[in-house]
């Protein structure tokens, strides 16, 4: 049975929310590099979770992009 199609507003909802978890998912990581850069008196933590934070927030973009739209698959071939 194929996968029913979301409504118009689903979507938007679903997409909308994605805004929010890219930009916390960044922000964490930060977060998390600069007090480790506090609390070991170092100045590179920062960039190591910063970059972390992007990869985890690029990731959940690309996995919802992938789950919505996913490849076409055509079952029936004609040259049989």
């Amino acid at each position: 049975m194929p996968p029913q199609k979301k409504s118009f507003a689903r979507m938007v909802g679903e997409y909308s929310s994605l805004a929010t978890i890219l930009p916390a998912s960044i922000l964490v990581g930060y977060g998390i590099g600069y007090y480790l850069d506090k609390y070991f008196g170092t100045h590179f933590w920062y960039l190591v979770w910063l970059l972390i934070g992007i990869a985890a927030g690029m990731r959940d973009l690309v996995r919802k992009v992938f789950v919505d739209f996913p490849k076409d698959v055509d079952d029936t071939d004609d040259t049989k």
